[in-house]
């Protein structure tokens, strides 16, 4: 998969002066991470929400930082809650050498034949899984096909889960 590519400038500006900087078109953000100093940045508001509206937690991100390309994971994404538009964003750079933990969204796809025959409900009790791997080996997100649910009482577990080569899950498999 090909990850998305963000133009992004240094900023001095920082405090109440970000509303100004909001006005104009831009986002601030910030990047942190291990062995690296954090750094206010601002991104084109358009492109950045246009890309970051479809991207997760555990989504692969480049920032072209004035020429300089690092990669980064989505960690925390600001919202203006009547408006909805972004307000900011924190970024993780990662090496693609080091393992990180992140995590990772479950989604659930299929119809239960249980939920048919027996008018019964499933139950999702976790949305999201934390895994261990490579930055580039991340996956998007698990689909659970349900599908194979024919009793009350059936269940799917996190041991059942199919993994991608290199992602081991940080949970109790049970």
């Amino acid at each position: 998969m090909e990850s998305a590519v963000l133009k992004a400038s240094r900023r001095n500006i920082i405090g109440k002066k970000v509303k100004a900087m909001r006005r104009e078109g831009l986002l601030p953000a910030v990047l942190y991470g291990h062995q690296f100093d954090p750094l206010p940045i601002t991104l084109d508001m358009r492109d950045a929400s246009r890309i970051l509206g479809t991207l997760g937690s555990s989504s692969l991100i480049r920032i072209d930082l004035e020429g300089e390309e690092l990669n980064a994971l989505v960690r925390d994404k600001q919202r203006d809650y009547l408006k909805g538009r972004f307000l900011h964003v924190d970024f993780q750079v990662v090496s693609m050498t080091e393992k990180i933990r992140a995590y990772v969204q479950i989604s659930i796809v299929g119809t239960s034949p249980a939920l048919k025959e027996y008018n019964a409900i499933v139950e999702q009790l976790i949305n999201e899984i934390e895994v261990e791997s490579l930055p580039g080996n991340l996956p998007e997100k698990f689909e659970i096909n349900v599908s194979g649910l024919k009793e009350i009482g059936d269940q799917i577990l996190v041991k059942d889960l199919s993994l991608p080569e290199g992602v081991t899950i940080a949970l109790d498999p049970e």
